[in-house]
């Protein structure tokens, strides 16, 4: 299940999503386990899983046009620098004045690059920490799930047992019965244990 093209996928509201679909659902009366549409929780959990890489990547895409934007700058103040190097060149002949504009050539250029490394630094961090949050969020959501299935299935167990247990007794009701009617039949003591057990 793959979301529209075009439309920005939003991590934390598909787990809010999930999270209603659990919350929202009907609970098994006298219990705090909830019954859960299992296709819509699977389809939850793919349409997260499938898009999360998705998410991730448009994150690296604004990076990436981040860092073209910087270079651009970079790349225009150093044809700033250049230029101005160049016309400095050609109106002044001391060595001094060329130095000077030299040196603050490599200040601007230094400045410049500081900042680009910075601001890329910075923009991983931050990334970095979405990537973070969402696995967290996720694996726990992925816990709550697998916590309301073993309830569940514990639930149907004490169920089933209780249903064998009822059952057994009946049967063993219905023996005694049939016992005691074969002993009416052939005339004997109801409290022969001895014929009761060789019957």
């Amino acid at each position: 299940m793959n979301s529209d093209q075009g439309v920005e996928f939003d991590v934390q509201a598909e787990l809010n999503r999930l999270e209603e679909l659990i919350l929202d659902n009907p609970r098994i009366p006298f219990t705090r386990k909830t019954v859960v549409d299992e296709e819509q929780l699977l389809d939850q959990l793919d349409l997260i899983r499938m898009n999360l890489p998705r998410a991730f990547e448009e994150a690296v895409e604004v990076l990436r046009q981040k860092e073209e934007i910087l270079l651009q700058a970079e790349e225009y103040a150093q044809d700033i620098i250049e230029s101005a190097q160049m016309r400095a060149a050609q109106l002044l002949d001391e060595m001094g004045i060329i130095r000077q504009a030299e040196m603050e050539a490599t200040q601007i250029r230094q400045q410049v690059a500081q900042e680009c490394e910075e601001l890329q630094r910075q923009t991983l961090g931050e990334i970095e920490q979405m990537r973070m949050q969402a696995m967290q969020e996720l694996e726990q959501m992925r816990q709550v799930v697998i916590d309301e299935c073993e309830d569940i299935q514990d639930g149907a167990d004490d169920y089933a047992d209780a249903v064998l247990t009822r059952i057994e007794q009946q049967l063993t009701d219905m023996l005694r019965v049939i016992r005691n009617g074969r002993h009416q039949l052939r005339g004997e003591p109801q409290g022969n244990s001895s014929e009761e057990s060789n019957s």
